[in-house]
């Protein structure tokens, strides 16, 4: 390449989930070809432990704040901020005034290219989305070269509420280096775990947010049977509400929580059963690693879930906030070893034709240098 493409990457937050994971990994693939700047509305950078040393990217504190009320002068201050950049790339709501900012004065002040990127929706918009927020988005989107989306709903959501056209709309799922998870899990990557015979584990990978609703996740193990044990790995500002929960049920000695955890191929075939208790996911990232570990997935059928697993996952996928049938699908699997190797098999298969991370990758570059008019982007895959 001529030069390293400079990247602008805004989001709401950058605390560790599914779109953060991604784009870490995004980043640590595009290694020397590009140099990365990341802003957070919320100033959290928790997910920066994912990125890889050598990746350059930056975290600065000197940066316009991307939250805020909307004003003209704020945008203009984001506007010359992003000047100094190639490609914007925006994530999720809380990174929309960035956006709009590039909309509203990216002609008069020759910004650079803008692509979006939606993944799915907090608690405030996990049952109905915003009006506000669609008329916003609708508005916002207009100057944007592509908006990405990893599934079908949100390609959905996109045309019929956002009123995006269909050539501007790119769905690519999300995808991870499945030959990783064909290894045998490390024993002691998951502080104070240690197996038991007999024993069967639950683990989920999650920001620990309201819209996960871990607090059902814990009740539903519960429910299951005693023998049962959860493990949740992530952090998030609903730990103690959890420990809460757990400790209301007696299961304090049957939950442990050791926190953020990198390379989850690391650990993840150390649970039994894989279990989301969410009230909005679109394309998890968590679903596709526990699928090419090995694992069955127990999860409400919420955005492409249903889609994603195998044929024979799909008993085990309830209905949406319906704790009683997460419950029961837990404990058929817990119950019958030779279901939940066989379920977690099919599982492995489909992730490594489906979510192959190479693919990924070089559907973002093909995107990513389009929008740019560096060819030389791309051909860097």
């Amino acid at each position: 390449m001529s030069r390293p493409v400079r990247l602008l990457h805004c989001h709401g937050s950058f605390d560790l989930g599914g779109k953060e994971a991604r784009t870490a990994r995004l980043m640590n693939r595009f290694g020397a070809d590009a140099v990365h700047v990341v802003l957070a509305a919320n100033g959290e950078f928790g997910a920066r432990k994912a990125i890889d040393p050598a990746v350059q990217v930056d975290f600065p504190d000197d940066a316009p704040s991307l939250a805020g009320k909307p004003g003209l002068g704020r945008y203009r201050r984001i506007g010359a901020y992003m000047k100094r950049f190639d490609l914007v790339l925006s994530y999720n709501w809380g990174s929309m005034d960035a956006v709009m900012a590039n909309t509203l004065l990216g002609s008069s002040m020759g910004l650079p290219p803008l692509v979006h990127h939606e993944d799915g929706f907090n608690a405030d918009e996990a049952e109905r989305l915003s009006r506000k927020r669609n008329w916003f988005r609708a508005l916002a989107l207009t100057r944007a070269k592509a908006l990405v989306v990893p599934s079908v709903r949100l390609e959905q959501v996109a045309q019929s509420a956002w009123h995006q056209s269909a050539d501007k709309i790119h769905r690519i799922a999300n995808g991870i280096d499945t030959d990783l998870y064909e290894k045998k899990p490390q024993r002691g990557a998951i502080p104070g775990f240690k197996p038991a015979r007999g024993a069967v584990t639950v683990g989920t990978i999650a920001g620990l947010r309201p819209v996960k609703r871990l607090d059902r996740l814990v009740r539903a193990v519960g429910a299951a049977g005693d023998g049962i044990r959860l493990v949740i790995v992530g952090e998030g500002p609903d730990k103690d509400r959890i420990a809460a929960e757990a400790a209301s049920l007696n299961m304090t000695d049957r939950l442990l929580m050791p926190g953020f955890l990198d390379r989850p191929y690391r650990f993840a075939g150390l649970f039994d059963i894989f279990a989301l208790s969410s009230d909005s996911e679109q394309f998890p990232i968590s679903v596709v690693e526990a699928m090419a570990a090995g694992l069955p997935v127990a999860a409400p059928a919420v955005g492409d879930i249903a889609d994603m697993v195998s044929a024979a996952n799909a008993p085990f996928i309830t209905p949406p906030g319906d704790e009683t049938a997460l419950a029961q699908a837990i404990a058929t699997l817990a119950a019958d070893p030779k279901k939940r190797a066989s379920v977690g098999e099919a599982n492995r298969a489909k992730a490594q034709a489906q979510y192959n991370e190479d693919r990924m990758v070089a559907r973002y570059r093909l995107l990513y240098a389009s929008a740019m008019g560096r060819p030389d982007f791309a051909q860097g895959y």
